[in-house]
């Protein structure tokens, strides 16, 4: 059962998925935005991101993909009302309605993010590579792979399965830093969930 407000971005933990909104678009259509923290390798949680969670530079770290979907069928498949008599409110994105539903089902079978990292860029991410490619934090320093920019897509797939293997996460570009009176350091700007890893 999808229920709405069953979950935040918030409180959102490794695995969880959550269908944060709906957005009405062109066409009489609805663009779902969902929302997942994916996590591949184990890995402590971020201090610095917790202490600071109110502060929108350290936003969630929940992948987002967004479905286009006929309202009707929506509404079926999803089990709420979307249509034009639901609690819809006028916003600077257009009109949205706010779910927060908490690992979203459809016949029991969990609607999941999962990324596919590329360096062949759409048609879209060629002409906005400042705010497409992947970079180390928000306004950090672009990272590669094999000399290319990455992009980082997202779909949204159905099962109730471990992802793992379905996603594709690219191998950053290693660098070298000269330590001053120090051996030569080698780092990976950022592994495949995206925290430093330095190699001695």
């Amino acid at each position: 059962m999808n229920t709405i407000n069953s979950g935040s971005l918030e409180d959102l933990k490794a695995g969880d998925t959550l269908l944060v909104n709906a957005r009405q678009v062109n066409g009489g259509k609805l663009h779902l935005e969902f929302a997942e923290i994916i996590q591949i390798n184990a890995k402590p949680m971020n201090a610095l991101t917790l202490l600071n969670k109110s502060d929108e530079r350290f936003s969630s770290s929940a992948r987002r993909s967004w479905l286009t979907a006929e309202p009707a069928d929506a509404t079926e498949v999803l089990g709420i009302n979307l249509g034009s008599d639901a609690a819809w409110e006028v916003t600077e994105k257009g009109e949205m309605l706010e779910l927060n539903i908490l690992n979203p089902a459809y016949n029991n079978v969990r609607f999941r993010v999962v990324v596919d990292e590329t360096t062949t860029a759409s048609e879209w991410q060629e002409e906005n590579i400042e705010t497409a490619a992947k970079r180390k934090g928000k306004d950090g320093d672009y990272i590669t792979h094999e000399g290319k920019y990455i992009f980082s897509n997202t779909d949204v797939v159905m099962t109730n399965e471990e992802t793992k293997e379905l996603h594709t996460f690219l191998q950053p570009d290693s660098i070298t830093i000269e330590a001053e009176g120090k051996a030569s350091v080698t780092t990976s700007k950022l592994d495949a969930v995206g925290e430093t890893n330095m190699i001695l």
